[in-house]
């Protein structure tokens, strides 16, 4: 169960073994997924269409994408910025799994609601997500730049591109893309754990008597779903984000087609609107609904699976 639950067998695990679970949750997934972030990231940057009709788009498809990045980069390239890119998974993991158990029960000793309600696991799951972006957001930057950046590499290592970055563009751009991104974290985490904690219940409603025996892949087809969801509802907010955290990066940029300057998020929204249409707002959709499905089944089929090692390595030393 994620999240309290006051009804649950008495699943004993300290703070501490929850944000050890979340983290190494986000550790692994992020090593399984890594490939489609880093093509999502390259769609979403890109201003022209993702057709292959348009002959000055560089990528056009997700198996396009892939081969060429693979002949003109090299296989590292799906894992570029990957450290940035696993300390972010990491914190942001234990963060928001440490936050939403500890919230979901403060709701609980309150008895204001049900700690299991839908709305409760929403508004705990955005605000332990937020919590999670303010702590880590700088590691999101940089993993989007190393994403972002063709041969030659702007950036050699991660110091370098700290150093670089602090002396040239100062501290704040360690926080650009910081409003789009809380303001699309807080739904899209909500929707995650509501939907997981709905889709679990209609699981068990559906099929009854398999709710226990196959807890593990009830797990990551029920967090795969809610990934799809909650990632579709929010998906124009995430290609905000990605493209004021490039701003200043321009020059790397210059051989995957057009770049663009944005002043904010508003102005970000008229641009692509106005020069790539409704569309826009979509681009890279189909890596990034896979993406999501890959890792939000994951995380929380891992999160469950670390939880109850834990639980049962307790049960077996008392």
């Amino acid at each position: 169960m994620v999240g309290y639950d006051p009804k649950a067998d008495g699943r004993n695990i300290s703070n501490f073994e929850v944000a050890v679970a979340g983290s190494v949750s986000g550790l692994v997934t992020r090593a399984l997924i890594s490939p489609l972030d880093v093509i999502k990231i390259r769609f979403q940057l890109q201003i022209e269409r993702l057709s292959p009709s348009d002959p000055s788009a560089k990528y056009h498809g997700i198996l396009q994408a892939a081969r060429q990045m693979l002949q003109e980069e090299g296989p590292t390239a799906f894992w570029k910025g990957h450290i940035p890119a696993q300390l972010l998974s990491m914190g942001y993991g234990a963060v928001q799994f440490l936050s939403f158990e500890m919230l979901t029960e403060l709701v609980h000793r309150a008895s204001v609601r049900d700690p299991c309600d839908f709305s409760v696991h929403f508004v705990c799951g955005g605000l332990s997500a937020c919590m999670a972006t303010l702590t880590v957001h700088p590691m999101d930057v940089l993993r989007t730049r190393f994403a972002a950046q063709g041969e030659p590499r702007v950036y050699k290592t991660l110091r370098d591109a700290v150093t670089t970055m602090y002396r040239t563009e100062g501290p704040l751009v360690f926080y650009k893309g910081l409003n789009p991104t809380l303001i699309a974290i807080f739904p899209y985490a909500g929707f995650q754990f509501s939907f997981y904690n709905f889709l679990k219940h209609m699981y068990e409603w559906v099929i009854p008597g398999e709710g226990k025996k196959n807890g593990n892949f009830k797990n990551l087809l029920c967090g795969s779903g809610a990934g799809v969801i909650s990632k579709t509802f929010t998906y124009p907010l995430d290609l905000f984000k990605k493209r004021l955290q490039v701003r200043g990066f321009e020059q790397a940029r210059v051989t995957f087609g057009q770049v663009r300057s944005y002043e904010g998020l508003m102005d970000c929204a008229k641009q692509v609107l106005r020069e790539e249409g409704a569309q826009g707002f979509f681009k890279g959709l189909s890596p990034s609904l896979l993406k999501a499905a890959l890792s939000t089944g994951f995380i929380f089929f891992w999160y469950e699976f670390f939880c109850n090692l834990f639980h049962h390595k307790k049960k077996a030393d008392s």
